[in-house]
């Protein structure tokens, strides 16, 4: 069921319920209303003919031929006077007998002096009437017809217009839905011409300050991202694709020329050894876009674990220094610590170890003297690390841009790389609930700061 239908359709059962409701205590009103004043009317001519009996001293047949005469055009009242034993004086239409009086009735009216109830839909009333000090016992009763009659065309009349203002509501509601959602028609719309080859539309009525206006703008944010990812995912393989062909050029060449003649011992030897760097430089990037897949995972397919940052820290050194020796490396507690959760946090043991690794191994890559001093600081609900080094610097410019998968500053002729390790490292952090800075001034070194929630 669409929302336009679901609001006509909500609105419309609001409306009728309140209605209804509204209809019921109206006619409840109407009912009681003249309930209570035909009583009241009924008690006044029942007096007034108890009057005419006994103080008139109008004779019975007098009376019974008013009774039967007005009968038939008025609501005409039926009364019934007994003495105290019970014994019937008078009756305007004994064969009527509407009340049908019982022993047990006039003992209740007795000891209560004044009674009213219904007989079928006849209201009757029963008194105790005085006269010359003698008690006397007066029923009384009658059919309001002129009262039913306007209670009957209250509630035809209101069923009539309920049933009329159910449909004019129902109409209405869906006038105004769907003027209400016809922005988001027109967003649904739009949508729908949006694909991954016009990632750039966006929806127009994001400028206003209502719900419909939040989710356009929403929805636009959604696409900003999606068309940055996409865009990203494009520079991410074309800088793949360039990355790897270049080995793969040098490595087809070398072969190529080692094929053309006959070589000595040393000139293949050369060859290999060139080939040989290539191919490392090859599966140095597979790792580093495999560690990169790995870090883009949903942190629920990611075992994460508590670890502590020192450890890591002298895992990560350990592997570096394996693949260079002359890198020196140190490792400087700032404060000592009372507990391993001070220096633990919650992360993947091999993304964090990764992460260290590039920035001790671009410590030493780009520097003269190769050497990194990592300090370890904690306060409050973080661990602070700081990776310094006396390197050749970044210029202000490369530091806007170093996080960026692929990028390589003005400092790629002092050392080669590929352009992944930052990138990498930022993401790893991040997935760490973690930040990462740089300062860094040329010619004088770099300063990386990690920002770790601890345990």
């Amino acid at each position: 069921m669409k929302i336009r239908t679901k609001l006509s359709l909500l609105f419309t059962v609001l409306t009728a319920a309140i209605l209804l409701v509204f209809a019921s205590l109206v006619y409840y009103s109407d009912y009681k209303n003249r309930e209570n004043e035909f009583f009241k009317r009924l008690h006044q001519e029942t007096i007034t003919k108890a009057n005419l009996f006994f103080a008139a001293k109008v004779d019975a047949h007098t009376l019974q031929t008013i009774y039967k005469n007005n009968m038939e055009t008025i609501n005409e009242v039926q009364v019934a006077i007994f003495d105290t034993n019970f014994h019937l004086l008078y009756h305007d239409a004994a064969d009527i007998d509407a009340v049908k009086e019982t022993r047990q009735m006039m003992k209740t009216i007795v000891k209560r002096k004044y009674i009213r109830f219904y007989q079928g839909d006849w209201q009757a009333v029963g008194l105790l009437f005085t006269y010359d000090n003698k008690k006397y016992i007066i029923t009384a009763s009658a059919y309001d017809k002129y009262g039913y009659n306007k209670l009957r065309y209250l509630r035809e009349t209101i069923w009539l217009m309920f049933v009329c203002s159910i449909v004019v509501i129902y109409a209405a509601g869906r006038f105004f839905s769907k003027r209400a959602l016809k922005p988001v028609t027109e967003i649904v719309n739009k949508v729908k011409n949006i694909t991954a080859s016009n990632l750039d539309l966006r929806l127009d009525n994001a400028e206003g300050k209502d719900e419909l206006a939040e989710l356009a703008s929403t929805f636009n944010g959604v696409l900003d991202r999606i068309e940055n990812s996409f865009e990203a995912q494009k520079q991410f393989v074309s800088n793949i694709s360039h990355e790897v062909r270049t080995p793969l050029a040098v490595l087809t060449a070398e072969l190529e020329l080692s094929t053309y003649k006959e070589r000595s011992v040393a000139e293949y030897k050369k060859v290999i050894s060139n080939t040989l760097i290539d191919a490392r430089r090859l599966s140095k990037l597979s790792d580093s876009l495999l560690d990169f897949a790995k870090a883009s995972y949903d942190p629920s397919e990611i075992g994460f674990k508590e670890v502590r940052i020192d450890e890591i820290l002298l895992d990560a050194r350990q592997k570096v220094q394996k693949e260079n020796p002359k890198y020196l490396i140190d490792i400087h507690y700032e404060k000592e610590f009372d507990t391993d959760s001070e220096i633990s946090v919650v992360g993947n043991e091999y993304l964090l170890n990764v992460a260290f690794a590039n920035l001790l191994e671009n410590g030493g890559k780009f520097s003269n003297n190769p050497e990194t001093t990592v300090k370890i600081n904690f306060k409050e609900e973080k661990v602070i690390l700081m990776f310094s080094d006396n390197g050749i610097g970044i210029s202000e410019e490369d530091l806007k841009l170093i996080f960026t998968p692929f990028f390589r500053g003005n400092n790629k002729k002092f050392a080669e790389g590929n352009g992944v390790g930052l990138s990498l490292t930022q993401k790893i952090i991040a997935l760490h609930k973690g930040t990462i800075s740089v300062s860094s001034e040329i010619d004088k070194g770099t300063i990386f700061t990690i920002v770790l929630p601890h345990l």
